[in-house]
Formats: C-alpha cells, structure tokens, sequence
C-alpha cells in the first residue's frame, strides 16, 4: 500500500470540501474566521480609494431606469395615489377598539438562558507569518504544478538552512487554511522535520508559540494537522520528546478539552479511516508518542493536566 502525505490527504480533502460546501471559506472569510488575502498583486487599495459598488446584473436592470431618471420624472411617471388607498378602511372584526377584553394572545416571560462556554466553538484565524513572509517573497520554496499532483521545490538545500530562522515561520504557516500558504506550510515542515537531524532539538522552544496558536483556533482541520506534525516532531530526533515536557501547559489543555471527540460509527465502516482525522483518537497517539519519548517524568505531568489519561507503559 503506497504511502499517502499529510499534504496530498489535505488537498484530497480540500477538494471534497469545496465540492460539498461551495463557497464555505468565502463565507468564513466575511465572518473572520480566515484571514483574507490582498486586494491586488502589489498590496492592498488606499484607504481614500473609492471602491465600486458591486451590484448584480439583473437588479440594475430592474432599477436601471429608476437609477438614470430624474426626481422630477420618478414622481411623473407614479400617479398620486388616492386618499381611500392611503387610509384603506379597516374590515369589520378586525379592529382592537370597542371590546372589554384583548384578544391578543398572552405572551410567555422570557427565560434567561445560561449563556454558553463556547469551549468547542472556532476561534477567528489571525494572518500567520508565514503568509507575510511568502508575500514578500522572501521564503526559499516555490509551488511547482504537474499533471498528478502540486509538489513543493526547495531554491536552496534544506540541510543548509537556518532552523532557528525557518522553522518557527512554517509551523506558525500551520493555522492556515488557504492555498498556497497551507500546502507550503505542512509539507514544508515535513521535510525540514526529515532532513533536520541534530538541528531541530535547539528550536524546540521557538515552536511552543505557533503550536499553540494553532492549536488554541479551536479549528477541527488545523487541530488536526497540528497533531500530525507535532508527532512528526517528536520522532523527528532523539531528546525532543523529553525537551516539550517542561511545555505540556502551553499545550494539552486543548487536548482535554478535544480528547472525547470521537467519531461512532456503529455498525457501519469508516472508510475514511485511513486519513486519521478523528481529533479524540489523534489526541490518544499522540500523547502516547509524548509518554514513551519523554522519559521518566512524562506521565505525571500529562497526568496532571489530562486527569483521564490512562499510562500506556504502566498498563
């Protein structure tokens, strides 16, 4: 069975998402979940710019002719109308004068609801760095389009490259959700993670920011992908498991509160298994991963700020 990339399943997933849902991140972009792009490829308008007035073609029509005329000929063209059809006379029944009891019906008082937590509920996505960066031009990938599949082409070797500088713009890159910027980001990381070797232990405390920001949009796409990649990274070198324990308060209390977020399927198949896009069970591996990697001291402090944990070593 061939091996699929987190980033091909992501673009896989993007596509039947945009074939069920249309316009879904248009629609997030106007409530503010999604950071929108730039108005024009050399940057945003003036703010004095005056924007023309996006009007669809069948309503101008409609008004078109009400739009182009005078005052002077709009009040030509509509007759005065009548004083009866101004002031119709009311029907007989219908009116409330007259009667010793109202026959409006009773209105309930309001109950004040307790409002809501919103612990589950997304949180707005605010423009990462890697977007800015990638703007200005200043990133050393490129997006390179084949007949299969998009792929990402390094300029430079990636063993050469400055992971203090690098690593934390790609995985604050993570949070995004819209091309190019997403796909660059997680398989950009991917690869720095597999070819970084002795480099990635030092950065570890760089990255605690961004996978926290990612993981705090409360977002079940990007969650998703942050604990990918936070698996990658653990795994990635020797000692990184045990370097994010001092670190587990910046980051598992979002893994409480998605840890029951399991998919029941009951008697049926999950034929989307293969993807690992269930949150509760991704959260599940992957403090497995942290508890085997991160040495003595790893299972009390997950135990600590996960209370139903349950040790995989122990058991």
């Amino acid at each position: 069975m061939s091996k699929i990339s987190t980033a091909a399943l992501l673009m896989q997933n993007d596509e039947v998402a945009k074939f069920k849902y249309p316009g879904r991140k248009k629609d997030d972009k106007k409530r503010g979940f999604i950071p929108k792009g730039q108005e024009s490829p050399f940057g945003d308008f003036p703010e004095d710019f005056k924007r023309p007035v996006n009007m669809k073609i069948g309503a101008f029509r409609a008004a078109g002719e009400s739009i182009l005329a005078t005052p002077r000929e709009q009040t030509q063209r509509q007759p005065p109308l009548s004083a009866r059809e101004r002031f119709p006379m009311p029907k007989k029944g219908t009116g409330t004068g007259g009667r010793g009891f109202s026959t409006s019906p009773r209105k309930e008082p309001e109950v004040e609801r307790p409002p809501k937590a919103g612990a589950f509920s997304r949180r707005p996505i605010e423009p990462s760095e890697f977007r800015r960066f990638y703007d200005r031009g200043d990133l050393p990938v490129q997006l390179q389009h084949t007949a299969t599949q998009n792929r990402i082409t390094w300029k430079v070797d990636i063993q050469k490259l400055d992971y203090h500088h690098y690593l934390p713009i790609f995985v604050d890159g993570l949070r995004e959700k819209e091309d190019p910027y997403r796909f660059l980001a997680v398989e950009g990381v991917h690869n720095m993670l597999d070819q970084g070797g002795s480099k990635i232990l030092p950065v570890v405390p760089q990255l605690i920011i961004p996978f926290k920001k990612a993981l705090n949009t409360r977002d079940s796409e990007v969650i998703v992908v942050a604990l990918k990649v936070l698996q990658a990274l653990v795994l990635s070198a020797e000692m990184v498991g045990e370097a994010l324990v001092p670190y587990y308060r910046q980051l598992l209390p979002v893994f409480n509160i998605f840890k029951s977020s399991t998919k029941s399927t009951m008697d049926q198949i999950d034929y989307g298994q293969r993807k690992r896009q269930v949150i509760g069970e991704l959260i599940d591996e992957t403090l497995e991963i942290f508890e085997t990697h991160g040495g003595e001291d790893a299972f009390i402090n997950i135990k600590y700020m996960i209370p139903t944990y349950e040790s995989c070593i122990l058991s």
